[in-house]
C-alpha cells in the first residue's frame, strides 16, 4: 500500500531553499567577521629615522591563534635594511603559514662620524620589542614570538633570546650568527677593524663590552629553544661561531638544533633557505 506524504513536494522545496539561504548567510557573516590582511610600512618605534619596522598581518588573524615571527636584518651592524626580508618572505609564509611577520631596522654604526657604537643596536631591538608588545592587542595577534635573523641580525636575535629575554619569546632562528665576539676578533683584517670601531676597542681594552655583546655568555637553562644554520665554507663568520654556540647550549641544557650546511658560505641558495625554514617550523612545532 502506498503511503502518502503528509507534506507536499512544494514544502520540501521551500524548506531546502530556506536552509540553503541560511547557510550562505552564515558563510557571509563568517567571512565578514574575519580580519583582512594588513601591511603597515615604516612604523616608528623611536625618533631616529632608522628606528622603523614593517608589519605584515595575515587575514583571519586572532589574538588566540596568530603567532608572530620577527626578522632582524644582517649587514655587520654597519649596513643592511629591513627590506632584506622581502627576499625570503614568500618562503617564510610557506613554512610558517598564518604567522604575523615583522621586520626591523636599527641604527647602524657610522665609520665617518663614529656614531651608533654598540650597544646602540641592542638598545634598538629592545625598544622595537617594547613597541611590538604594546601593539599586539591592537594588531589582533598573540603573545607568542619567534625571533629570527641572519648574520648580525642573528646575533641580535640570539642576544635578545638569551640576555634580554621575556617569556613571550618562544624560540630563536639564527642563520650564520656571530656568537662570541671575543673569539671572532682577529678572524681577518676586516673583522678586526670593524669590531674595533663598532665596539670602541679590542677585547683587551674593552673586554666587558665584548663579553656583554656575546650571546654565548648568556645561555641559561630557561632560555628558549634555538635552531641555527651555518655554511661550512663561510668566510665571513666562521662556522666555529656556531660550534661555540652549540657548546654553550649543550652546557645550559637548552633545546637546540645545529644544522651544518655543506658547500655553502655566508648566505644560502633559495632552495636551501626554503628547506631550512620548513625544518625550523618542524623543530618548534606548536607553542
Amino acid at each position: 500500500m502506498k503511503i502518502q506524504s503528509l507534506f507536499p513536494k512544494s514544502f520540501f522545496v521551500f524548506l531546502f531553499s530556506i536552509l540553503f539561504l541560511y547557510g550562505c548567510s552564515l558563510n557571509q557573516e563568517n567571512e565578514l567577521d574575519q580580519l583582512p590582511a594588513l601591511e603597515i610600512s615604516n612604523a616608528s618605534y623611536g625618533i631616529d629615522p632608522r628606528q622603523k619596522m614593517d608589519v605584515f598581518l595575515p587575514a583571519g588573524r586572532s589574538a588566540e591563534k596568530t603567532r608572530v615571527l620577527i626578522y632582524i636584518h644582517g649587514g655587520a651592524w654597519i649596513d643592511g635594511d629591513k627590506s632584506e626580508f622581502l627576499q625570503v618572505k614568500p618562503m617564510v609564509e610557506q613554512a610558517f603559514p598564518g604567522f604575523a611577520m615583522i621586520t626591523i631596522n636599527y641604527r647602524l654604526y657610522d665609520f665617518a662620524s663614529r656614531q651608533n657604537r654598540f650597544p646602540a643596536q641592542e638598545e634598538d631591538i629592545k625598544a622595537a620589542l617594547l613597541y611590538i608588545r604594546s601593539k599586539l592587542a591592537e594588531w589582533d595577534v598573540s603573545e607568542g614570538i619567534l625571533l629570527s635573523g641572519a648574520s648580525a641580525g642573528a646575533h641580535l636575535a640570539l642576544l635578545h633570546g638569551y640576555k634580554n629575554r621575556e617569556d613571550d619569546i618562544k624560540g630563536v632562528i639564527a642563520f650564520f650568527p656571530p656568537t662570541d665576539l671575543t673569539s671572532l676578533f682577529g678572524f681577518n683584517n676586516l673583522t678586526t677593524l670593524g669590531l674595533t670601531e663598532i665596539m670602541g676597542g679590542t677585547p683587551q681594552t674593552v673586554p666587558l663590552i665584548y663579553q656583554n655583546a656575546s650571546p654565548v655568555n648568556f645561555a641559561s637553562s630557561d632560555d628558549p629553544p634555538t635552531i641555527f644554520f651555518h655554511g661550512e665554507t663561510d668566510q665571513v663568520v666562521p662556522i666555529s661561531q656556531s660550534e661555540r654556540l652549540e657548546t654553550a647550549l649543550k652546557n645550559a641544557q637548552i633545546k637546540h638544533e645545529f644544522v651544518r650546511v655543506p658547500n655553502q658560505g655566508h648566505g644560502f641558495t633559495a632552495e636551501t633557505n626554503a628547506a631550512l625554514l620548513i625544518q625550523a617550523n618542524t623543530f618548534f612545532g606548536d607553542f
